[in-house]
């Protein structure tokens, strides 16, 4: 008996990490990615994706059971499809035009008896109103009744070493309950608990909530952190100190900003739908994203305050920022605040060099010059910016011959070290 044939739309950070576990699970997997350049360092098993040592892909690849490729006539035959694309805002609205590709090129191989999934982050009725009418038009079949149709929201974590594809739980719909059960069946090979909801509206906010509770959250601390400070207080203290209290609170840390696709983007897919079909604000996540946004210039700021306190000016200073990346030991640059801070430090006159030592060279922001952390990079730097944490980082080398340092993520100590 052959094995089922799963087609991944989408090799980044959610469809390559869906691939291999659904290799390792026995399955006959295409990875089907528009960007030739990403299938052909796939297919030579190099990996760009943190999660997904080169070693573990090139187990896959060589199962013979996972085949990178641009094609979509590679699809032929499939019997589920995952689409795993961007889903990116212009101009402050929703950009659906890679589902739209995605069902466009997957449409024509729809066969009765098939199922497919959509993953991408989007507001509540993308899969029933824009991606079943597109799918049906193209391949002359129905659903419910000809093919499956289901959602389940992507919680892929990069650089989570503790929570991962299979031991996440994964939420689960689909258009009528045969389209479920089928959603749910291939989703119990690939993970260990699934959670079943009754719509695929309800699938979608829930990914949206799940972001926009952290947005809120960490707009309220970057509010209270910028706050304490003209105060004279140690917000971070504050914080942990507030984390004894074993019930009614959740720690979330101040940072210079928010990045990646999640936190910048997926809270405004619900205030536009919320403002489009209802005609009104959804003010809390507007005030959050305003918030958020704040953070880049405020630890601009304070950079160039504590450079003024030496006798400093930003224009010709020489700056070391540890970090571009928008989270701890990953390479994503996506709308990261660290770069942010780094333009913004370029555009008043300062030399800036980044210790970056994940993210790849052609994504590192023009002007930014990528350096190795050396004690000779350190004593010569006229401030060191701790933007992203990447626990690779020697912060005892940083305190000990830094002049000054600005740490935006609370991982340094000591005389010469000012905290966000």
């Amino acid at each position: 008996m052959n094995a089922e044939k799963l087609v991944v739309i989408g090799q980044g950070y959610v469809g390559l990490p869906l691939a291999m576990r659904a290799v390792e699970a026995g399955l006959d997997v295409v990875g089907l990615d528009v960007d030739s350049d990403r299938v052909k360092r796939l297919a030579s098993g190099e990996s760009f994706v943190e999660d997904i040592p080169a070693d573990r892909l090139g187990r896959a690849l060589g199962s013979g059971r996972y085949r990178p490729s641009t094609e979509y006539a590679d699809a032929e035959g499939f019997d589920i499809c995952v689409i795993t694309v961007p889903t990116p805002l212009r101009d402050g609205t929703p950009d659906l035009s890679y589902v739209e590709q995605a069902g466009h090129g997957i449409a024509r191989y729809l066969r009765p008896g098939c199922t497919v999934v959509l993953e991408s982050t989007t507001y509540p009725g993308t899969t029933e109103d824009l991606l079943r009418p597109l799918l049906e038009a193209e391949s002359g079949l129905r659903s419910p009744g000809d093919f499956h149709l289901g959602y389940s929201p992507e919680r892929i974590d990069p650089g989570n070493p503790t929570w991962r594809l299979e031991n996440t739980p994964k939420v689960v719909s689909g258009v009528d309950p045969t389209s479920l059960r089928r959603v749910d069946d291939f989703y119990r090979r690939l993970v260990e608990r699934t959670v079943p909801v009754d719509s695929t509206k309800v699938a979608e906010l829930t990914k949206l909530i799940e972001n926009t509770f952290r947005q809120v959250n960490i707009a309220l601390i970057n509010e209270l952190a910028m706050v304490s400070h003209h105060l004279g207080i140690d917000v971070w203290q504050a914080i942990d100190a507030a984390s004894s209290k074993p019930f009614g609170f959740m720690p979330f840390r101040p940072g210079p900003g928010v990045g990646g696709h999640c936190l910048p983007i997926d809270p405004c897919y619900l205030s536009w739908q919320v403002r489009r079909t209802l005609g009104r604000q959804f003010r809390f996540i507007e005030l959050a994203d305003d918030i958020n946004h704040q953070m880049p210039e405020h630890v601009t700021q304070r950079v160039m305050a504590g450079l003024n306190r030496a006798g400093r000016s930003a224009n010709g200073a020489r700056l070391l920022l540890l970090g571009l990346a928008y989270k701890k030991n990953t390479g994503d640059l996506r709308d990261s605040p660290a770069v942010d801070v780094a333009q913004r430090l370029l555009a008043l006159g300062a030399e800036v060099r980044a210790v970056e030592p994940y993210a790849e060279p052609q994504h590192i922001p023009g002007g930014v010059t990528v350096v190795d952390l050396t004690e000779r990079e350190v004593t010569a730097a006229d401030a060191v910016v701790v933007v992203t944490d990447h626990d690779s980082f020697d912060y005892e080398l940083v305190t000990r011959h830094a002049r000054y340092v600005f740490d935006a993520r609370d991982r340094c100590r000591g005389p010469v070290v000012e905290r966000l």
